[in-house]
């Protein structure tokens, strides 16, 4: 399953930093984060919940960019 969701990121590298954060998280298989567009593209593992998953991604998101807002 994959879901958009929209993000506020100050910089380029921070959105690289997060997205790499997203793709370490477990249950999630891909993640895209677009400093342009300020959204975040996650791809989730089959049979794992969304909300749960999301939930740990902007956990590990905050620790790279504290000042980092991803709207679930």
């Amino acid at each position: 399953m994959k879901k958009t969701y929209k993000i506020e990121v100050d910089c380029a590298n921070c959105a690289n930093l997060m997205e790499d954060a997203a793709r370490k998280t477990a249950g999630v298989q891909n993640a895209t984060v677009n400093f342009m567009t300020q959204k975040m593209i996650v791809e989730f593992a089959d049979g794992q919940d969304a909300g749960t998953v999301m939930a740990e991604v902007v956990k590990a998101c905050k620790k790279v960019e504290p000042d980092c807002e991803v709207f679930i």
